[in-house]
């Protein structure tokens, strides 16, 4: 179901990836030196040539050295500013053909700059990160930077044997030679390049849940101190994974993986397969727990089933949002409406002027598009009535599984669970400023 959606450049980040190719499958293999917090790096790209030869694309890579650049193993002419590596190969690929670029590259890996400061991957006091939403994919590797653009990924990172190496996907192999260990990771689920994550730190494996019928397999890497609070504060995610797979349908990767990271984070941030927490938010309480519900809830809404541009972002946090207010309701905490009422009374006191629908690139992450995004879903539950509203979450998670989606597809799959009209009700809420009134069960 994503062709349809691969075609048009995003209007919030119209410079970012390349719409006339599609990535296949990223090989990516890094060496990363912690202490000078150096990076060389050699991506193998396969892709897909758009409805036109192809005697030009570019791809997205950050202020870096680059070695070469081959395209179907032939050297090729390139330029390189301004965050863009533009690509003349010496045989143009033809229409909808398979081709192969390969780009080598080096340097001092650093955040890019955003509206929101800088994102992508970030040197830790010990390690790193890579938190790349919506655009710092490119800070550390080269990439189609489109959410559209979804491929399979194979991760091969060296880096000094104290560290770990974690990212979504299967862990392959972890080899030590001398003082350096390989990891390789494989996730063969189709990825927005936004949704590789990384962490590269020192910390401790605590599994969470092994692998067996039915249950999917858990685990979290965390630093030393703070392995007793994390396996307090994360005991429940084993049974919130099973309520999500009741609601949402199966877990759609093969694993999920936690990092925590000795560092305060603002907000944790999901990956494919994987999230990553900050110190700050395990704090032997559980009283971060309803974030682990909102990253979990992501796999589904975001992650598998991805916008297809940023204008449609109420569409992952307002899932994701409502995720939190079903685990609350689960286990015996503020019923749904409870939290509905809560959000409502948060959004009357802020200014009544962001259409959620589409937010505009200054306000993408506004609380106010998580809130009422969540509101948006509890509307849709008090119209639907309780069997089909689950019914129709579970259906869209399944009929749209690794596949890329609008608003417009949200609506017309809803519509589809009963005969009154919803245009109304997501016209009000999504299309307007004015709240509408706190809907009620």
């Amino acid at each position: 179901m994503s062709p349809k959606h691969d075609t048009a450049a995003d209007p919030y980040f119209p410079a970012s990836g390349d719409p006339r190719y599609r990535a296949h499958r990223y090989e990516l293999a890094l060496d990363y030196r912690p202490g000078p917090n150096r990076l060389a790096g050699a991506a193998r790209i396969n892709a897909i040539a758009g409805g036109a030869a192809l005697r030009e694309f570019a791809l997205d890579l950050a202020d870096f050295k680059i070695g070469k650049v081959l395209v179907d193993g032939r050297a090729a002419h390139y330029a390189h500013r301004a965050g863009k590596l533009r690509i003349k190969p010496a045989k143009a690929p033809a229409a909808g053909a398979l081709f192969t670029c390969e780009v080598h590259w080096s340097g001092n890996p650093r955040p890019v700059r955003s509206p929101w400061g800088g994102i992508g991957f970030e040197e830790l006091e010990d390690g790193a990160l890579a938190a790349s939403q919506p655009t710092g994919a490119p800070s550390w590797f080269p990439c189609n930077d489109r959410p559209a653009d979804k491929a399979a990924y194979q991760l091969t990172v060296t880096t000094a044997s104290p560290y770990s190496v974690i990212t979504g996907g299967r862990l392959l192999s972890r080899t030590t030679r001398s003082s350096a260990t390989t990891w390789v990771y494989e996730q063969p689920a189709p990825t927005a390049s936004y949704l590789v994550g990384l962490a590269v730190a020192q910390l401790r494996e605590v599994r969470l849940a092994e692998p067996g019928p039915g249950v999917v397999a858990q685990t979290g890497w965390v630093p030393q101190p703070l392995v007793a609070n994390f396996e307090h504060d994360f005991a429940r995610q084993p049974q919130m994974m099973r309520l999500f797979e009741e609601l949402f349908g199966p877990y759609p990767f093969g694993e999920y993986t936690v990092a925590v990271v000795d560092e305060e984070l603002d907000v944790p941030v999901e990956a494919q397969g994987m999230a990553t927490f900050g110190r700050n938010h395990v704090d032997g309480g559980r009283g971060w727990e309803r974030l682990v519900a909102h990253e979990l809830a992501h796999q589904w809404f975001g992650n598998s089933v991805t916008i297809a541009d940023w204008r449609h972002i109420w569409l992952n946090e307002g899932l994701a949002k409502y995720a939190e207010w079903l685990w609350s309701e689960h286990t015996g905490g503020p019923a749904a409406q409870h939290k509905a009422a809560d959000a409502h009374l948060q959004l009357r006191n802020l200014p009544q002027d962001l259409r959620i629908g589409d937010p505009g690139k200054r306000h993408m992450f506004d609380d106010r598009v998580y809130e009422r995004g969540g509101l948006v879903v509890h509307a849709l539950r008090v119209a639907l009535g309780e069997a089909a509203f689950f019914r129709l979450l579970r259906d869209w998670a399944t009929a749209y599984r690794h596949a890329t989606v609008t608003t417009a597809d949200f609506t017309a799959h809803a519509a589809r669970y009963t005969d009154r009209p919803l245009g109304p009700l997501f016209d009000a809420w999504l299309n307007h400023g004015l709240l509408p009134p706190l809907p009620g069960i």
